[in-house]
C-alpha cells in the first residue's frame, strides 16, 4: 500500500484509481491485523497465558490503535470528496510520515515476536545452540528488514515519487510572461523581422538600380 503510488507501471492509471487501490490493500491489512489480534488472545487465554506483559505486545497494539486511526482519517480526509483542499495539503506531510512510522513499528513488532517464539518454544535443543529452526527463523528476520529497507528507500527517493497528473495547471516562474502573451510576443518579433528584411531587400534593390543606371548612362555618354 505505502508504494503503490511509487510504482512507475502505475503513473499511467487515474490517481482517483490508486487512491481507491491504496485504500483497498490498508483495509485488507486492518482486516487481518484484527484477526490476527483476536487469535493471539484466544490463544493466551487458552492455554492460560498472560496477555499484554510483553514489549513485543505492546508494540503490536500500539501499532494496531495507531494503524486503524490512520486508515479512518485517510478514509475521512483524502478518499471521501468533503474534506477541503487546504486540510489536505497540511495532512498530508503527516499522514505519509505516520504510514511509514507505522510500518517501521509493525517491522519492530514481527522481529521481537519471532524472537520471543524462539526463546519460548526452543528447549532441546536450545535456541543459543542455533538449531535449524533458530536458523530459518534468523533468516526470515533478515528478510523482514531487507523488506523494509527496500520500501523506506522507494517511498523517500524523488525520482519514484508520482508525477503530476498532465491536466494539472503549470506555474509560471516569477517574471515569465504567459504562454499565450510569449506566443505572441514571438509571433510579433518574427512579423517585425520579416517587415525589416522585406525594407531592407527593397532599399539593396533599389541601389542596384541606380548604380545600373549610372553605368548605362555612362556607357552611352
Amino acid at each position: 500500500a505505502i508504494i503503490v503510488y511509487r510504482l512507475p507501471w502505475t503513473w499511467k492509471c487515474s490517481k482517483l484509481l490508486m487512491k481507491f487501490i491504496h485504500a483497498g490493500l490498508n483495509t485488507i491489512a486492518m482486516i487481518l491485523a484484527i484477526v490476527s489480534m483476536v487469535a493471539v488472545f484466544e490463544y493466551h487465554n487458552a492455554r492460560s497465558i498472560p496477555n499484554m506483559y510483553s514489549l513485543h505486545s505492546w508494540i503490536g497494539l500500539t501499532a494496531v490503535i495507531f494503524y486503524s486511526l490512520q486508515l479512518f482519517l485517510g478514509f475521512a480526509v483524502f478518499l471521501l470528496p468533503f474534506a477541503p483542499i487546504p486540510l489536505r495539503a497540511a495532512l498530508m506531510p503527516i499522514h505519509v510520515y505516520s504510514g511509514l512510522l507505522i510500518f517501521v513499528t509493525a517491522i519492530a513488532s514481527a522481529l521481537t515476536g519471532i524472537t520471543e517464539k524462539l526463546l519460548f518454544s526452543l528447549k532441546s535443543p536450545a535456541y543459543s545452540e542455533s538449531p535449524p529452526e533458530a536458523i530459518f527463523v534468523n533468516c526470515l528476520g533478515l528478510l523482514i528488514v531487507i523488506f523494509g529497507a527496500l520500501i523506506l528507500w522507494m517511498a523517500s527517493r524523488p525520482q519514484w515519487k508520482r508525477p503530476p497528473e498532465e491536466n494539472a495547471k503549470v506555474q509560471r516562474p516569477n517574471g515569465g510572461a504567459p504562454e499565450g502573451m510569449e506566443a505572441e510576443s514571438t509571433m510579433t518579433d518574427c512579423s517585425n523581422a520579416d517587415k525589416s528584411d522585406v525594407g531592407f531587400n527593397s532599399e539593396a534593390a533599389r541601389k542596384r538600380n541606380l548604380k545600373l543606371d549610372e553605368a548605362g548612362q555612362r556607357s552611352t555618354m
